[in-house]
């Protein structure tokens, strides 16, 4: 600190200060609902304890839209007792396919309809038209899909102050669900998106979305029921749990904030729980895609491993977008106390994704909610690293501890951010990580990985825990 200024000095101590105060806040709030032990007590592994570990299932990371959209658009066509839809938002006539023949999700759904039930539980937006979607927007939506067809859509306001339903699930028949950062819209970015990220657009869009067969399919559509019973007041049979699909072990972990539904008066919190579990967990790496970097309590993990390293030969990758929706400050606040965690050593990594066609520039916006750890470990769905997402939206996630997927996974993604073959990546993470992460990133040459800009520890960092304790409630 002896080359800062008075001003980032006292930034610096007001950053600490606050920080420190938002993360007590969570534990006394964490305590008092019986969640105490994340953050009071130093738990590791792969699973958290509050859910089931189920054995017997089959996961698959779907990359991008051009992979996930047409396989939910397939699961919905081939539906034989329901489908069942939870969303921020989604527009009637968004095309989740592309071609001469692409159909409008109103129109699936009222195909789908006619052969078996039809239900969508949407976010019924802001109480007050401050952002995306609005009340105006979110019921035009839900009478539209109900217009003509047998759809039922349900809108959902019962949200925390400033916060939202947050999630993206797809469940069809008992059989398979979908879990991750799809919505089924173009607001505000368009989700069909490949990973050849064309430069042919205003913004490109990366995102994840994981399908699951096997056991685990009950979780998610039991999740399904236990909202659409309260929100829609109409009684739904539980789920039957699919035979076993596959070899991998995964569990569906949660965030739904206390006194939102009579199914989980107290809350749960399991996607904060499993996150610090792995992170706490690592040895090797830790590799993240999200929209957001906002919380204190994922940053004090890695900042913990920065300072005292596993080995030397420990490394944090970070893909996150050049200017998210909100909160760029805040991040790169964040991002500002783990570079000095890392004090030059080159742990740390934190990297954006631009497209490039000649001269032609288009910024790809990081929308995936996606983290590995150590080849160990997986999570995909709905849950940012920020308050909102593991303190206060309702969130879905599916973590798994099979390796086989979880290094398949990380390799394709690798793969299509740095532009090279899997054959070119498949050794020791450490090693491409200096070897072609970080030349790439720092290079002169155009290349779809450029180093976050504006990484600063000044006056943004303030901005998410003064934004934390005012709303967070």
């Amino acid at each position: 600190m002896s080359g800062m200024g008075l001003l980032d000095r006292i930034d610096d101590r007001l950053g600490d200060g606050l920080e420190a105060m938002l993360c007590r806040h969570h534990a006394r709030r964490l305590r008092g609902l019986g969640w105490g032990e994340v953050l009071d007590e130093p738990g590791t592994g792969w699973f958290t304890p509050r859910a089931p570990v189920r054995e017997g299932c089959r996961v698959d990371v779907l990359v991008d839209g051009k992979q996930a959209l047409p396989a939910m658009v397939e699961a919905i066509k081939g539906a034989r007792s329901y489908v069942h839809i939870a969303g921020w938002h989604s527009s009637p006539g968004f095309r989740p396919t592309r071609g001469e023949d692409a159909r409008t999700l109103r129109e699936l759904l009222a195909e789908a309809a006619e052969r078996v039930p039809v239900r969508v539980l949407l976010w019924a937006g802001p109480p007050v038209p401050a952002f995306e979607p609005t009340r105006k927007r979110a019921r035009a939506a839900c009478q539209e899909f109900m217009r003509d067809s047998k759809v039922r859509c349900v809108l959902d306001a019962r949200e925390r102050t400033l916060h939202c339903h947050h999630e993206k699930l797809v469940i069809v028949d008992d059989e398979v669900a979908f879990v991750g950062g799809m919505d089924f819209t173009a607001l505000e970015g368009d989700r069909h998106d490949s990973p050849e990220h064309p430069a042919d657009r205003p913004i490109g869009w990366h995102d994840t979305a994981m399908r699951a067969e096997g056991p685990v399919v009950a979780d998610v559509a039991d999740h399904f029921r236990q909202r659409w019973v309260e929100v829609a007041g109409e009684a739904l049979p539980s789920p039957r749990t699919p035979a076993p699909a596959g070899n991998s072990t995964v569990q569906f972990v949660r965030t739904i904030p206390e006194k939102t539904y009579e199914f989980a008066p107290r809350g749960e919190f399991g996607a904060l729980d499993a996150y610090l579990r792995a992170l706490r967990s690592a040895q090797d790496l830790v590799y993240l895609e999200n929209q957001f970097f906002w919380s204190p309590e994922i940053a004090e993990v890695l900042i913990d491993k920065l300072r005292h390293p596993p080995h030397n030969r420990f490394r944090v990758v970070l893909v996150l977008p050049r200017k998210p929706s909100n909160g760029a400050d805040t991040t790169r606040g964040q991002l500002g106390r783990l570079l000095d965690a890392d004090d030059g050593n080159q742990r740390l990594l934190a990297v954006t994704l631009t497209s490039h066609d000649g001269d032609n520039k288009v910024p790809v916006y990081v929308h995936a909610k996606l983290a590995v750890v150590d080849d160990k470990w997986l999570t995909a769905g709905s849950a940012n690293l920020n308050e909102h997402s593991l303190f206060n939206d309702t969130e879905p996630n599916l973590v798994t501890d099979d390796a086989a997927v979880v290094k398949d996974v990380r390799l394709r993604l690798w793969a299509e951010h740095l532009r090279r073959p899997v054959s070119e990546l498949d050794g020791e993470p450490a090693d491409v990580v200096d070897r072609l992460w970080r030349p790439l990133a720092e290079g002169k040459e155009k290349h779809r990985l450029t180093l976050l800009p504006g990484v600063s520890r000044r006056a943004g960092r303030l901005q998410g825990p003064l934004r934390g304790l005012l709303v967070d409630g």
